[in-house]
């Protein structure tokens, strides 16, 4: 039976998080909510949510010792497939700009920056339904169309150096990243455990995925 680590660092969604893995999975494996790097370490996936600011989330999960070296270790090494949702897939960046700079994981070159449309009616936080426009086919899209909704609450956007690391976007006042992904690491920038059967095609997609 395959572990999927889902980890607790102090700073995201758990309950539904893992609610929403465990139905997507349907008894398949079990999923963990872990903060011991030891269970990490040995997971067959990994799951990193996140809620709130960036510096925050990013010093909660430097705070567990031994955790980046675990996913490291993991992901990088290893080629533990990678799952990074809203913070948890921008602290994949290089820099957080938000309130300050902060290093991040620096996995998938970039930054964070605020989001700034270019109508200025749109609000801060970036809140609700917004469609999907896929940049290019992969496992984790597997049966979810172009133009399909999901569902986004951020103030931050994550800008990736390269072009090819954006896998899908959506448009608030420009265009804005909604999707990264390169090898076994991937990211959304919305909710799957808050998009209903778009977000569960998306994670049973994760459960299967074998980059």
């Amino acid at each position: 039976m395959s572990l999927t680590a889902l980890i607790d660092y102090g700073s995201g969604n758990l309950r539904s998080a893992e609610k929403a893995l465990a139905r997507a999975g349907a008894g398949a494996g079990e999923i963990a909510v872990t903060n011991d790097p030891a269970i990490v370490a040995k997971a067959e996936r990994i799951v990193l949510p996140g809620v709130g600011a960036f510096a925050d989330c990013m010093k909660g999960v430097r705070a567990i010792a031994g955790l980046v070296e675990a996913l490291e270790e993991a992901v990088l090494k290893r080629g533990t497939p990678f799952l990074g949702i809203c913070v948890g897939m921008q602290l994949l960046a290089d820099v957080g700009r938000e309130f300050g700079e902060h290093a991040g994981l620096g996995w998938i070159a970039g930054e964070v920056v605020r989001l700034a449309p270019a109508d200025a009616a749109l609000k801060i936080p970036h809140m609700g339904w917004n469609e999907l426009t896929i940049a290019r086919p992969h496992p984790l899209l597997a049966g979810i169309a172009d133009g399909a909704h999901v569902y986004f609450v951020h103030s931050y956007e994550f800008r990736a150096r390269d072009a090819g690391d954006v896998l899908a976007t959506t448009d608030y006042g420009g265009t804005v990243t909604a999707m990264i992904a390169r090898g076994n690491i991937a990211g959304t920038q919305f909710h799957p455990e808050k998009s209903q059967a778009v977000g569960q095609a998306l994670l049973r997609n994760f459960l299967n995925w074998r980059p």
